[in-house]
């Protein structure tokens, strides 16, 4: 068995789930729900609709190009059973995923960067236009600590007796 791609939006398509589509020109359309096979009736475009994959490749906001998606391609080529080759495919898909899923954490943090950036210069911006409501304390403290220390010396050092009971 086989998991599909939906034409659509891009999810998987798990054996006995979803709608099929043939066209007359014997093009196959596999779809995951009816919200993907209505909207291609509808002729919508995925890369226009924010939900799909393909918005979210082509917007920016996921990793679109990644020698690792070389991997899911669909192969039609059959391959001669080998234990060796099956085993060592097996082993290679675990390592496949991991490393994919650092690269995308490492884009997503790229990314999220940006938007740090920005709210790091609001927050700059913020702090420059009310400075006055910050000053204002920080300077009575210091006058606070200037009029202590001129107290401290003044006083004159009193010896401490220890009295017992």
């Amino acid at each position: 068995m086989r998991i599909e791609k939906c034409f659509f939006c891009g999810s998987n398509i798990y054996p006995g789930h979803g709608i099929q589509f043939v066209r007359n020109d014997c093009k196959i359309f596999r779809f995951c729900r009816s919200k993907c096979h209505k909207s291609f009736k509808k002729k919508r475009n995925p890369r226009k609709v924010r939900w799909t994959k393909a918005f979210r490749k082509a917007a920016g906001k996921e990793l679109a190009v990644d020698p690792s998606f070389e991997f899911e391609r669909k192969r039609d080529v059959p391959v001669k059973y080998n234990r060796q080759l099956w085993s060592k495919t097996v082993r290679s898909i675990g390592r496949v995923q991991e490393i994919r899923a650092r690269r995308q954490g490492q884009f997503i943090k790229n990314r999220m960067r940006a938007g740090q950036k920005l709210a790091d210069e609001r927050g700059v911006k913020e702090v420059a236009d009310h400075i006055h409501i910050i000053e204002k304390p920080a300077v009575d403290k210091k006058l606070l600590l200037e009029k202590a220390t001129r107290r401290a010396k003044i006083k004159k050092p009193v010896a401490m007796e220890v009295v017992e009971n």
